[in-house]
């Protein structure tokens, strides 16, 4: 999840020097935060897809790894490619069969060979090359194997009732956009850009974890807003009192309010299939 490029932005920042510096202090706790809640939901459908013995993968920004390394001990799987911009969090926990490869994966020349399985979560969603890279990544997929995307949608809107939440988010999207370039309002468009790659059998699902007072969810986003709070106070739209009020409502009983879903697109490369899918 610390994604592998994050495109100029606005102001030249990218995703890992702007914000999320991983030599920052608890950056890999704040990613693990993110893994807690979404893991599960991952790799119940990557298994479903067939994700198993005789599979080579390919995890884009990968992060700390913990998707890597589940498809290793709980999938069986021959190896996965783990790629990162920045792979000191991979690097310091090695599995059998977990190859890590320092990349961007918006170069031209991001070529590493051929996969049942390519999967990347909240990697594109920073990528301002979204179209050409959803592309790159369908030609590394094997036929009968599969690409899995998965990104953040923003379920605020004007009808949203107004918590010091949804403000705090609102300023955090605008925030991240401006600064790294981040735009979420494209994901809905995810079926139609693999149809487009090409791809078959295409598909698509969401998961909203839920917001409780000390879930991991909860922990992630406050650990997201200090990370990005220069970036949310540059938009005026919140002060460092919105934000603090923001983080004790998601530690409190009061807290109403919808995270950000994680909506999953997979779609199938034509072909063999020697793959087995559910």
């Amino acid at each position: 999840m610390t994604g592998t490029a994050a495109g100029d932005a606005q102001d030249g920042g990218r995703y890992g020097e702007a914000v999320f510096r991983p030599e920052q202090a608890g950056e890999d706790e704040r990613i693990d935060f993110g893994a807690l809640a979404y893991d599960d939901v991952t790799m119940a459908r990557l298994r479903a897809l067939g994700a198993g013995p005789g599979w080579r993968c390919l995890d884009v920004g990968a992060g700390t790894g913990t998707v890597s390394r589940r498809l290793l001990e709980e999938s069986g799987v021959t190896s996965v490619l783990a790629v990162d911009r920045d792979v000191r969090f991979l690097g310091a926990r090695p599995v059998p069969g977990l190859d890590v490869l320092e990349a961007d994966v918006t170069a031209p020349d991001f070529a590493p060979g051929q996969f049942q399985l390519v999967h990347a979560r909240f990697v594109l969603m920073h990528l301002p090359e979204r179209d050409r890279v959803i592309a790159a990544l369908a030609e590394l997929v094997t036929p009968g194997g599969v690409l899995v995307l998965s990104d953040a949608v923003d379920l605020t809107s004007d009808r949203t009732p107004g918590t010091p939440y949804t403000t705090v988010m609102r300023a955090m999207w605008q925030g991240l956009r401006a600064t790294i370039g981040t735009d979420v309002s494209w994901v809905p468009a995810y079926p139609h850009l693999l149809r487009t790659a090409g791809l078959t059998s295409v598909a698509a699902e969401i998961h909203v974890p839920p917001l409780v007072p000390g879930s991991a969810i909860s922990r992630f986003w406050a650990d997201t807003w200090e990370r990005s709070r220069a970036a949310m106070l540059a938009t005026g739209l919140v002060d460092d009192a919105a934000v603090d009020a923001a983080v004790r409502y998601l530690d409190s009983d009061a807290c109403a309010a919808l995270s950000a879903g994680m909506l999953t697109v997979w779609g199938r490369k034509p072909g063999s299939r020697d793959v087995r899918w559910a």
